[in-house]
């Protein structure tokens, strides 16, 4: 049948209306496929012979009437086989293929009225004034596809994450003078997705297909996220008291369920806060923007110098996030915060579809990108992730061993506790060098997207805000743990992020 042929150039064409002659469209590329496929095959091989050998016609008479035969033909094909958007077909030589319409950008929108911010992206103005779409019905917001495949997702993540993989680390010490372990073979589980995904797509697997499924994903994600935050608050009351984060045992069950009463919950050896901190969603995050890039390819025929420059940077930030694993030890999320609501679901279903926005927005509002605007954007990029990566190896060195060669000679302030502040090196530069590579890193993967739209630049202003927000609470957690010698620190270092501004 044609259309296990060219599953990715039909509309959908069941229904009423789809068995009328005018319901399928095509464009003359499609046109002369379906010519060369059917007179190969013998269909209509005496039309076609006549048409193109009658050099009385013209180019537009015979493309014209093609049209009519074509769609007589390929509507009462589908009057026999009706077809629609969610259908999987198998057939020789494709192991996948799906019916999804494949038509210019312009008609995408339609496809997702679903949630605001992916309505937006997707319509023609791209605008964050317009008025919000009506709410989305039952059936655009679930899809058992979008479910299976998160759920496959993560238990493959966690089939990784057990395998004796990379080394094993032991954290900082924890109230009761402990240390967990944790596998370090985050990076080793990017690698193996990526081998896997590039076999997938060897085998024909449709990924640009996530464009369409993006919404019930993150319906999906959000769904698993509040489901798995209640198990762990339930879970925390029979841990012992020395278990429990200071900040998520508040008595209050709204924000202790938000924030998280349990600092490290196992089941056995696996821990569950260090494994969604950097595999599903981080991952996750990956594949979609090559699902982006893959539907791209499908609309237009190759991907987008913007596409790949989006996709690249945000592979090499994950990839650099998994290759030094070891450093999340240290941070406030898994030092301090209880995992709760607020880190499951930023782990599971802020981070994969909300960062990527920019990927998914090129979909449908393709950007023209010069030789000299990509290299100032790359050059931004690398200047960031310079910044952000030489500042974070600094403090881990730090504070793993202030004794290294590398941070031994860096000046220091002594505090109460015995521990000792950096005020030299990146970290006499601005009291957050790191944010400061981040926010420049972030700012260079929306400016592929153009000027045109605000839209693509949501990512950085909300970072831009809670790095703020954040740096504001490191202030006030400092200050209470280091007393007077953190004043010090702030005369030495006065900017926060940005030097000489903030």
């Amino acid at each position: 049948m044609l259309c296990y042929i060219l599953p990715f150039h039909f509309p959908d064409c069941s229904g009423a209306a789809g068995n009328s002659a005018g319901a399928c469209i095509f464009t003359d590329v499609h046109y002369l496929l379906c010519v060369e496929i059917l007179n190969s095959g013998g269909f209509l091989r005496t039309m076609v012979n006549y048409y193109l050998s009658n050099l009385s016609f013209s180019r537009s008479t015979i493309l014209q009437r093609l049209r009519a035969e074509l769609t007589i033909v390929i509507g009462d094909w589908f009057k026999e086989m009706p077809i629609n958007q969610s259908t999987f077909f198998s057939h020789p030589g494709m192991l996948w293929g799906v019916a999804r319409p494949s038509s210019a950008p312009q008609h995408v929108d339609g496809l997702a009225k679903r949630d605001y911010t992916h309505a937006v992206y997707r319509s023609p103005e791209a605008s964050v004034l317009q008025i919000p779409p009506p709410l989305p019905s039952t059936e655009q917001l679930w899809d058992p596809l979008a479910l299976v495949l998160l759920l496959g997702w993560i238990a493959l993540h966690a089939l990784l994450y057990v395998m004796p993989l990379g080394k094993v680390s032991e954290g900082l010490v924890l109230r009761d003078g402990t240390r967990l372990k944790y596998p370090i073979n985050g990076f080793h589980s990017l690698c193996i997705s990526g081998v896997l995904l590039m076999l997938l797509l060897g085998l024909g697997a449709p990924l640009g297909c996530l464009f369409e499924l993006l919404v019930p994903l993150a319906v999906c994600a959000i769904a698993v996220s509040f489901l798995f935050s209640v198990y762990l608050y339930i879970r925390s009351f029979w841990v012992p008291s020395h278990a429990l984060a200071l900040g998520g045992n508040t008595g209050n069950p709204l924000y202790d369920f938000f924030i998280g009463r349990e600092l490290n919950p196992r089941i056995g050896k696996f821990d569950l806060k260090y494994f969604c901190e950097l595999r599903p969603g981080l991952i996750g995050w990956v594949v979609i923007n090559l699902g982006m890039l893959m539907k791209e390819v499908e609309l237009r025929g190759s991907p987008s110098l913007a596409m790949m420059l989006v996709n690249s940077f945000q592979l090499l930030y994950v990839a650099d996030a998994l290759w030094n694993e070891e450093a999340v030890l240290t941070t406030m999320d898994i030092v301090h915060d209880g995992f709760g609501f607020m880190l499951v679901f930023g782990d599971l279903a802020w981070v994969p579809f909300t960062y990527g926005l920019q990927a998914a927005f090129l979909v449908v509002h393709p950007q023209a990108l010069s030789s000299l605007g990509a290299a100032t954007i790359i050059a931004l990029n690398g200047i960031g992730y310079y910044v952000f990566r030489k500042s974070n190896s600094q403090k881990n060195q730090f504070r793993r061993d202030p004794t290294h060669p590398s941070v031994a000679r860096l000046e220091t302030i002594a505090t109460a506790t015995g521990k000792r502040l950096l005020v030299s090196g990146w970290w006499g530069l601005v009291r957050h060098p790191n944010y400061l590579g981040d926010l420049l890193m972030a700012l260079a993967w929306s400016l592929p997207c153009g000027f045109s739209h605000i839209l693509p630049y949501f990512y950085v202003i909300y970072f831009t805000i809670l790095l703020i927000h954040r740096e504001a609470r490191d202030e006030r957690q400092c200050r209470a743990k280091y007393g007077l010698a953190w004043d010090t620190y702030c005369r030495r270092v006065p900017y926060r992020i940005f030097p000489y501004i903030y």
